[in-house]
Parts: C-alpha cells; structure tokens; sequence
C-alpha cells in the first residue's frame, strides 16, 4: 500500500506544481492596433500631450528589438505599427518632425513619447511636456 501511495503522491504533486507554475506565468497583454500593420494610412491621427524621453533609456531595448538611440528621431506609441512614419507638431509654434515609432507607450495621459532629438527639432525639451497633434505620412 506504501508502494501505491508514494506513486499518488509524486503524481499529485507534479499535478499541482505544473498547475501553480502556469497560474503565476507572466504573459504580456498584445497590443492590437486598429488596422492592419501595413495599413496606417487608413489611420487620420491624433491630437494629445507629448513627453520626451533620453539619457535615462540610451542604448535600453526598444519594443521593436533595436537599441534605444537618443539622438535618433524616433517615438514610442501605444498601438500604432513599428516602422510607422508619423509627423509630430508642436501645437501653438507649428514645428514639427517625422518620427518612426520603435517602441510602446502604456501612458493614459499621453499619446506619444518622443525621443530627445525629436523633442529638440520641434522645441520642447525646456518645457519636458508639449500638446502635439500626430499625422500619417
């Protein structure tokens, strides 16, 4: 009977450990854009607050599999797809650059995190924070 009960108990036990395991198992929530990947065209934009983001996150991994460059013009956004060109304008000066979006952004107070160069281009590093409207390209 011992010989029956030990067999129980390591299965029981692989049972539970394989089941707790997978119960605390990180799985990242996918973020699904609105369209198509290669179909931002469709998209018309949007108008929202802007943050910058440098020295801190140089040479991190961006969310697109490429190193972080600070002085590259690129931005993080929430849904749209990697390799997206978008014109980002500084509303009430009018300047604007084009950014290529490399990474995500899970802010609900922003729309898009820029990087310092892009935030230099269109004048917004001294404030840290600028209302921008974003357009395909």
């Amino acid at each position: 009977m011992t010989k029956h009960f030990a067999a129980a108990f390591v299965a029981v036990s692989a049972l539970l450990c394989g089941l707790s395991a997978s119960a605390f198992a990180y799985t990242p929530t996918r973020v699904v854009a609105p369209f198509a990947a290669g179909d931002a065209s469709i998209w018309a934009g949007q108008t929202g607050t802007a943050s910058y983001y440098g020295k801190a996150q140089q040479g991190r991994m961006a969310a697109d599999g490429s190193r972080f460059d600070q002085m590259a013009l690129t931005a993080a956004h929430p849904w749209l797809p990697f390799g997206t060109k978008v014109r980002v304008t500084l509303l009430g000066t009018g300047r604007s650059v084009i950014v290529t979006i490399t990474d995500r952004l899970f802010s609900k107070r922003r729309v898009v995190d820029l990087s310092f160069a892009a935030a230099r281009e269109i004048g917004m590093v001294h404030q840290g924070i600028g209302k921008v409207s974003l357009l395909p390209v």
